[in-house]
């Protein structure tokens, strides 16, 4: 993450109460999750870099790329015949 500080969006969710309460979470929990899960699918889409993603997240990248292992998220986009092409 960038040393010089960023300006930052606020953005507000209404989410249903029923909602909340089947997840169990409370809304400080739900908002992190939201983060992390809507940061996670962003970097799946290829819309965000992992950093961009962490960020987002409010996690370091290392966490982050072991989180997309326990979400079967790739980290890498790259193909099986571009990986044999590379190693030659």
């Amino acid at each position: 993450m960038d040393a010089i500080s960023q300006p930052e969006e606020t953005v507000t969710l209404h989410i249903p109460n029923n909602v909340q309460r089947r997840l169990n979470r409370t809304s400080d929990e739900l908002g992190r999750d939201l983060r992390l899960y809507g940061a996670l699918m962003l970097f799946q889409l290829g819309k965000l870099s992992a950093g961009a993603a962490a960020e987002l997240a409010g996690v370091p990248k290392v966490v982050l790329l072991d989180l997309c292992g326990q979400y079967n998220i790739a980290v890498s986009q790259i193909t099986p015949e571009e990986l044999q092409a590379e190693i030659g």
